[in-house]
């Protein structure tokens, strides 16, 4: 069987790095298509990686793969939907708007980019946590009247406080949420990003947008897909969260309080995130991890620097599970999720393996 042909647009950024190196020897998914800037067009992908100073700006740890470095980047306004079979985003918000909808209107779009998350026929899709909301995109060509559609990820730092509080509520329910993050410099990406001077012996204690993102986006994807599949119900749990930046290059650090519907003991609050397997049809799928969350006893763990890379940056690693005293059922825990890659580019490739296994991209 033939592969899925693939565009990136935004190829030249660390969330397009991200897109490549995921998708190296994918089963069924070929990159044959590049798109970028228009400073970048009609350049080598490597020639449009060079800086200035003569630097190649490949900043993954997995190598720049040799045919994906000779293809020629063309400019995202050059793209036709036609010479391909789906796309992949990983632009800015204002430009998403524009290229994104002129390419669903023929083939399905993976978006990392905000632009459509909070659209009622839009879904915001975890596999593991909610792949029955993926035929919300029948709903959405019907209105728009595409023969594709758009699915954006959820914000990279909602990613890791979803799939852990997913099997809370399946077993006990949860009532409210409050959480910090300690988000990695990576998360705002190298242009314009966060300048070293700001962040060296430093926090910054906001980012914009980003608390608000959290918020709704928790509520949408532990929400549930109305009968009749027209749209999304969003969970009634309350979302509280204070965003900040840290002197770390990858990987977002969460300290979690949750609220039960119900009591519990430390043991089976553990057991229930340790033993938790997601979406049955989310296992099989080509990047998904062996285990979505992974347990640590080690009260020191977890660290961005040592877990981040768990199961290819595929898992959510949690430890220091404790009761909470102030809240009702109270809990608390901290997480540490790879933010480029399950919260962005990979994340993203794993979206469209569940439709296609859902069938659900023809």
């Amino acid at each position: 069987m033939a592969k899925l042909r693939a565009v990136l647009i935004g190829a030249t950024g660390l969330a397009g790095q991200q897109f490549i190196a995921g998708l190296q020897n994918h089963p069924f998914i070929e990159l044959t298509g590049l798109a970028a800037s228009p400073r970048s067009a009609g350049k080598p992908y490597v020639e449009a990686l060079r800086t200035a100073n003569g630097m190649t700006a490949w900043f993954v740890p997995e190598s720049l793969p040799a045919s994906v470095a000779r293809m020629p980047v063309v400019s995202g306004d050059a793209v036709q939907a036609k010479d391909y079979d789906i796309a992949f985003s990983a632009v800015e918000s204002d430009v998403a708007r524009e290229i994104e909808p002129r390419l669903a209107k023929d083939i399905p779009v993976f978006s990392a980019a905000s632009a459509f998350r909070y659209e009622a026929d839009v879904p915001l899709i975890i596999p593991p946590v909610n792949a029955s909301h993926a035929p919300l995109i029948r709903e959405q060509q019907r209105r728009r009247g595409w023969k594709g559609f758009i699915v954006p990820i959820p914000n990279c730092t909602t990613t890791g406080l979803a799939i852990t509080l997913a099997p809370l509520a399946e077993r006990f329910g949860v009532k409210a949420v409050l959480m910090t993050s300690l988000q990695a410099m990576s998360g705002a990406g190298r242009s314009p990003g966060v300048i070293g001077l700001d962040i060296l012996d430093n926090v910054v204690p906001f980012i914009p947008k980003e608390e608000g993102k959290v918020e709704v986006e928790t509520k949408k994807i532990l929400g549930a897909l109305q009968q009749g599949g027209a749209a999304i119900d969003s969970h009634g749990v309350k979302v509280s969260c204070t965003c900040t930046r840290v002197a770390v290059l990858e990987g977002h650090t969460e300290a979690v309080f949750v609220s039960l519907g119900k009591k519990a003991t430390v043991d089976e609050v553990s057991a229930t995130l340790r033993e938790w397997k997601g979406d049955e049809i989310s296992r099989g799928l080509p990047s998904s991890p062996p285990n979505w969350i992974e347990l640590l006893e080690d009260p020191y763990r977890p660290q961005p620097r040592l877990d981040r890379e768990t199961h290819g940056g595929m898992a959510t690693t949690v430890g220091r599970v404790r009761e909470d005293g102030v809240l009702e059922n109270g809990f608390k825990y901290v997480l540490v999720s790879h933010n480029t890659k399950m919260g962005a580019a990979k994340g993203a490739i794993l979206v469209a393996e569940l439709m296609r296994a859902q069938g659900l991209l023809g």
